[in-house]
């Protein structure tokens, strides 16, 4: 088995190609060692010392450490890690495991405004993010403000901002003249 890295655009989340699926479909995040329960995978990354998040997608997994671990004293073990979790036949994610879409719920009125931005994120933002390693989706819109919830190499990125503000934000205006702006929510 080869496992491929990338660097992202955040420098302290690290994307690994194992070249199988690791997901079936969505993405599944795990921003804490409490969060791992659902998978033996994160839980056998948060076992090395220095992993502070992990997340999946369909065929990447992005590992975020800690700010005071240098890549070079972890990336060995996080590599054996998937590895052995691939070689022991055990599943990704625990078989009671619901994929979802990751966005929020949104029912009543701008339901129509909501199902356009939300095909926009799926179309048009969702891809390219992805190849950075990490994902954004949707959390709320109120009073022409679009929350959003980034994950994996999206979480903490420094050029975060600017991705939401000069780009989500005018993508989003351009297609749906109700939004305003683009909020990050934690």
């Amino acid at each position: 088995m080869f496992i491929q890295t990338e660097s992202t655009p955040n420098p302290a989340t690290l994307k690994f190609l194992p070249g199988q699926s690791v997901l079936e479909m969505g993405t599944a995040d795990f921003p804490t060692p409490d969060t791992a329960g659902d998978s033996p995978l994160a839980q056998r990354l948060f076992a090395v010392e220095g992993v502070a998040g992990v997340f999946f997608g369909i065929d990447f997994v992005t590992v975020t450490k800690a700010e005071n671990i240098e890549w070079d004293h972890i990336k060995p073990s996080l590599l054996g890690a998937i590895m052995e979790h691939y070689q022991s036949g055990q599943p990704v994610m625990a078989a009671d495991h619901q994929p979802t879409s990751g966005h929020a719920a949104h029912e009543g009125e701008n339901s129509e405004i909501v199902s356009q931005i939300k095909e926009l994120l799926d179309s048009r933002v969702r891809p390219a993010v992805a190849q950075d390693g990490g994902d954004i989706t949707f959390h709320g819109f109120e009073r022409g403000v679009v929350y959003l919830h980034m994950q994996g190499a999206c979480a903490g990125c420094p050029s975060s901002t600017l991705t939401l503000k000069m780009g989500i934000e005018n993508l989003l205006r351009h297609y749906i003249p109700e939004v305003t702006e683009v909020r990050p929510v934690a």
